[in-house]
């Protein structure tokens, strides 16, 4: 006997089951809550390991920003010609950290008042900057800046560019953590570099890396 009631209920109840196994999908697959930040504090092997020991930080990668050459590898940038900066961009969840806790990493890993040039690396393409992704990270940036100046614990001119996000290209995969494939050479070259000596006289203390 026909029950044609007993098929429409079997198929709302079909219908019913594959929408809530599509939703439980959906949200399964879901993206986490993440927003980007990129900055440039000279060589971005020194850069890497303060963003990522901070909680919420869900990736660092080193790369380049700033310039007008497409795809530019390490050598290009290293010569000074394609107008691009060694730069770091970050991956993280706002709910975990907040980019004014990223600025503040930020600022205690760099030499402010230096332009065009970190410690012992000079020229452009070692500048330190801000690259804001939105206007609200562009207030932040600049509020905390003026709020560096302002407090007089730096003496001279903070430098540092505060510019919109540009086109950020990861640099070659050797350079990834650098400073954990390659932790006697790194410590040789920060120590050379004079990084820390340089922060310890900025900021009273030399940095966690």
């Amino acid at each position: 006997m026909s029950r044609p009631w007993f098929r429409a209920a079997s198929m709302l109840m079909t219908m019913g089951a594959l929408a809530l196994l599509t939703f439980a999908g959906d949200a399964a697959t879901a993206p986490s809550s993440k927003a980007v930040a990129t900055f440039a504090g000279g060589c971005f092997w020194c850069m890497e390991g303060p963003f990522e020991k901070l909680p919420g930080v869900k990736s660092v990668t080193s790369g380049y920003t700033g310039g007008q050459k497409k795809n530019p590898t390490y050598e290009e940038v290293s010569s000074g010609g394609t107008g691009h900066a060694e730069s770091v961009q970050i991956l993280y969840d706002p709910s975990l950290v907040t980019y004014d806790q990223l600025l503040e990493v930020f600022w205690h890993n760099i030499d402010p008042l230096t332009p065009n040039a970190q410690f012992c690396d000079h020229g452009t393409q070692y500048r330190s900057a801000i690259y804001f992704h939105d206007d609200a990270q562009r207030q932040a940036a600049e509020a905390s800046k003026q709020k560096l100046e302002s407090s007089g614990q730096l003496h001279g001119k903070i430098v540092t560019e505060i510019v919109p996000a540009a086109t950020f290209y990861p640099a070659e995969e050797y350079h990834q953590d650098y400073y954990k494939k390659n932790p006697v050479r790194y410590r040789f070259y920060r120590f050379n570099c004079g990084r820390d000596q340089r922060l310890k006289q900025l900021w009273g203390k030399e940095p966690e890396h």
